[in-house]
């Protein structure tokens, strides 16, 4: 393959290349302790809404804060550490 052919390949991939992108709101654990959790940078968090912490648990988003949030986490907490990323669902309990 020439020079002008890898040239005139690659120009058409640049043409038809389509990016996939997902945007995720994510917060950061400040600290948990009996099986709650302080989290912080969510701040569009809605009352009652379900976030996702490691290893596939779920917490409920109970006491919102101008700048952080009590979460009550549903299950098993012993794995989860401050620093952990926490990820809203938009999904809220009903």
């Amino acid at each position: 393959m020439d020079h002008q052919e890898i040239v005139k390949t690659l120009k058409k991939q640049i043409d038809t290349f389509e990016a996939q992108t997902t945007i995720e709101k994510v917060g950061r654990v400040i600290s948990i302790s009996d099986g709650i959790a302080e989290v912080a940078g969510l701040k569009d968090t809605l009352a009652s809404e379900m976030l996702e912490f490691a290893g596939n648990t779920f917490g409920l988003a109970l006491n919102l804060r101008e700048d952080t949030m009590g979460v009550v986490i549903l299950g098993s907490y012993g794995h989860i550490k401050e620093g952990d990323v926490v990820k809203r669902t938009g999904k809220v309990l009903s």
